[in-house]
């Protein structure tokens, strides 16, 4: 998930409560996460002890949105579940019609426990399918099948769920641009309202990072994954889904309230080992391992370090995170509450980039277009502020 950012309104607030179990190590991840479960029931116990100790960080804002992730949050059974939930109920002001998403895995997505998730309040999935191919599922090593795929989300609509986003991952060595039109196809054939699909990156810490360092795995180069981000924008566009971030689509009406609220600057409260937490001034993290949380939680303390934003971070934050969406930069906004006229300070930069057709500027904001979508992190590192 996101974690810099600058705050602009708050007319809600979310919480990211974050799971750290798998049943076994995708390759390619780099989240924080163990295979090892014998500290689940103790760690969900913590989870409500924090939520508890964290009862003022929101300064009592509305919460519009509460996001189950990880690691894998269908690993819970649904009383677990239920206890966090209530247990947000009981401490903040969860809205009536808030949107509580739940990462789960197809493996995972039973009927019956799909229906324990609708009776919990729980009204939007994000199923991590990743690839409709089997050979590439082996290869990132999922622990589902391209079958046990398809049937979840028919299971998801069955259990009533009416808002399911699905994830896709391209830029995957050896797969063929024909193979990621495949799988987009079938992606849109099981009529999702959202998909996220993100670029394969080889993190150091991981299988894939151990792969590249040995040899045995070469990343794709950045035109052929720049080609499948396109291939992806066509086909989904296409099909009536707007981008309204680079890396997410939704159907009219459906996109993630919840992610969206990171990229507008609201605040949110991260729970768990490894979640982030911002107020509009400070970030926090919480520390990446399970036995410390744990520890750390029973003696009174919230194991996390803070990092006070200077207006540099502000600035460049703000730059990073609407820059990545269809709404841009809003360049009034810069100017009255963080005093920086990106306009002047970037002139020549910026009428360089709209000569080459990569931005454009609406109604005071700055916009990237479809090619400068390709290189958006390129272009905003070149405009952040430098101290």
């Amino acid at each position: 998930m996101p974690e810099m950012l600058v705050s602009l309104t708050h007319p809600m607030a979310g919480i990211y409560i974050h799971i750290p179990f798998c049943k076994q190590a995708c390759h390619y991840c780099d989240f924080h996460f163990s295979t090892n479960t014998t500290l689940r029931e103790k760690l969900v116990d913590s989870l409500i002890a924090e939520l508890r100790m964290q009862r003022l960080y929101l300064k009592g804002e509305s919460i519009q949105t509460l996001y189950f992730g990880g690691g894998t949050p269908s690993l819970l059974p649904a009383g677990e579940l239920s206890g966090l939930i209530q247990c947000v109920n009981e401490v903040f002001s969860l809205a009536p019609n808030a949107e509580i998403t739940l990462e789960a895995n197809p493996d995972d997505m039973s009927p019956a426990y799909l229906e324990a998730l609708r009776e919990l309040g729980i009204n939007r999935l994000s199923v991590g399918i990743q690839s409709f191919d089997d050979r590439v599922l082996n290869f990132l090593n999922r622990a589902h099948s391209a079958s046990s795929a398809v049937s979840a989300v028919a299971h998801a609509r069955e259990a009533g769920f009416e808002n399911i986003s699905i994830d896709l991952i391209f830029a995957i060595p050896d797969m063929t641009n024909d193979e990621w039109i495949t799988n987009i196809q079938k992606a849109l054939a099981l009529q999702p309202d959202h998909i996220s699909a993100y670029s394969l990156t080889i993190e150091p810490k991981t299988v894939f990072g151990n792969w590249s360092r040995n040899g045995r795995l070469h990343p794709v180069d950045d035109t052929l994954a720049a080609g499948q981000l396109e291939m992806l924008m066509d086909e989904l566009v296409a099909a009536g889904f707007r981008q309204y971030e680079i890396s997410n689509f939704a159907r009219p009406g459906y996109e993630s309230r919840h992610n969206s609220s990171y990229w507008k600057g609201t605040h949110y409260l991260g729970i768990g080992p490894g979640a982030h937490s911002f107020d509009g001034e400070s970030r926090q993290a919480n520390v990446r391992n399970n036995h410390l949380y744990i520890k750390e939680i029973d003696q009174g303390r919230i194991p996390a370090d803070r990092e006070t934003l200077s207006r540099e971070d502000k600035i460049n934050e703000y730059i990073l995170t609407a820059l990545r969406t269809d709404k841009g930069i809003d360049l009034s906004w810069l100017r009255t509450h963080l005093g920086y006229d990106l306009g002047r300070e970037h002139a020549a930069y910026l009428a360089d980039l709209r000569t080459r057709q990569l931005i454009a500027t609406e109604d005071d904001r700055l916009i990237l277009l479809r090619r400068g979508k390709l290189v958006a992190d390129q272009i905003a590192g070149d405009l952040f502020l430098v101290p």
